[in-house]
């Protein structure tokens, strides 16, 4: 269950917008970022947020690719695999980072600390092969360079 205050914040937040599902993707995100992913029952919460069937939520919580429907780690590294990055060597990287990660895409590290997923685009196309870790973009990467970034995490 979410803090009244935080409920009380998106509440504000839909009341301001043209309709609620303008809003939907920015409470999805802030019930994701409180809870760490969005399980069935955030789901639900997001729903009576928004005034909205949960069916409804659950159609565009799994239309977007960061909103996560299942746990994930305490970070996540999306591996841009868009054909710019694909021809960049972004397919190499992502087979890199599993085998150094010891996962495979979509998988978490034993000690949950990384997430490695594959992303359709990143709009980083001028800089690939990219990825992102934590919302923060980077590009062109080699694996020695994604090594130091996941160092830091």
């Amino acid at each position: 269950m979410i803090p009244e205050s935080l409920r009380h914040e998106l509440q504000q937040r839909v009341a301001q917008a043209v309709t609620p599902r303008e809003a939907a993707v920015d409470v999805l995100k802030e019930l994701q970022a409180h809870y760490g992913w969005l399980s069935d029952e955030a789901v639900v919460e997001a729903a009576a947020i928004l005034g909205l069937t949960p069916l409804q939520v659950e159609e565009l919580a799994t239309f977007y690719e960061m909103i996560y429907r299942r746990p994930v780690g305490r970070t996540v590294v999306h591996v841009c695999d868009s054909i710019s990055c694909w021809a960049m060597g972004g397919e190499t990287l992502l087979s890199q980072l599993e085998q150094r990660l010891g996962i495979m895409a979509g998988g978490t590290t034993a000690d949950g600390a990384l997430t490695l997923l594959p992303c359709s685009c990143l709009g980083n196309c001028g800089d690939g092969p990219a990825l992102m870790v934590s919302e923060q973009l980077h590009g062109p990467v080699t694996l020695d360079s994604a090594l130091k970034i996941l160092g830091r995490f």
